[in-house]
């Protein structure tokens, strides 16, 4: 498995799909902040300490980093179908099973990543705006919420990642499909149960970001852990359709 990791990690890097999820957790981050510039209340909206890193958070999964991770992870497993390169690997043989669970194990290492590295980017300005007024239980609840964040969202898209693979079609597909699940978690929000239940905004329960009771953070772990046990299950599939 150690070697399979690596190797995984080593395709990534002459990948130009690694730099289009960093471009877009970077631009996201831009975004949000040029967003700060409007001003309410004769002052902008970045000038109140921690509204930056706490608009930031929502905005980037609502619209666009489970879409770039579902792209990711599917990408990493259609590669060697689509570019044929499955038939060698199989004369070595290497074991599909493993094969795919490391890369899955990689898209998760990838989902914490991105999102620490849209924290590192909030925080530092929030540093650079604000840092004789941040506390470092701020700091350590927020790289909380962001690191789980990072967690949850691989679940809640894990399925999509394995549906898209199962598929064998574009891996762009992904992205579409996340996009719009993602976009549903707008509504699902409205309801309180609806938010601990539906994947996307149960993260949120989890990590912090809504004030959520205990029976609804129990709810939003159960509905994260079906998607992990449902993607497991689509993967266990394609690994026997492959073979037959």
């Amino acid at each position: 498995m150690k070697k399979l990791l690596w190797v995984e990690c080593q395709k990534l890097r002459r990948s130009k799909i690694v730099w289009i999820t960093v471009f877009a957790t970077v631009m996201i981050a831009v975004i949000v902040f040029l967003g700060g510039q409007d001003v309410y209340d004769a002052s902008q909206n970045i000038d109140k300490v921690g509204w930056y890193i706490t608009v930031a958070q929502p905005l980037a999964t609502i619209f666009v980093l489970p879409a770039v991770i579902a792209l990711l992870g599917s990408y990493m497993i259609c590669r060697e179908e689509q570019e044929d390169t499955i038939k060698s690997l199989r004369l070595i043989p290497v074991n599909e099973a493993n094969l795919t669970a490391a890369k899955m194990i990689v898209t998760f290492a990838f989902s914490i990543l991105l999102y620490l590295l849209l924290f590192a980017i909030t925080f530092s300005v929030e540093a650079i705006l604000h840092f004789s007024d941040l506390s470092i239980g701020m700091v350590l609840n927020f790289l909380k919420a962001y690191f789980l964040d990072g967690l949850g969202i691989f679940f809640a898209i894990s399925p999509i990642i394995a549906f898209v693979s199962r598929m064998k079609k574009e891996y762009w597909l992904a992205l579409l499909f996340a996009e719009i699940y993602s976009f549903v978690g707008l509504f699902t929000s409205m309801s309180n149960t609806l938010k601990a239940l539906y994947p996307i905004t149960a993260v949120f329960a989890i990590s912090g970001y809504y004030d959520a009771s205990t029976w609804q953070i129990i709810l939003s772990c159960i509905s994260l852990l079906l998607c992990g046990c449902l993607s497991v299950l689509i993967l266990k599939g394609l690994q026997h359709s492959e073979k037959s």
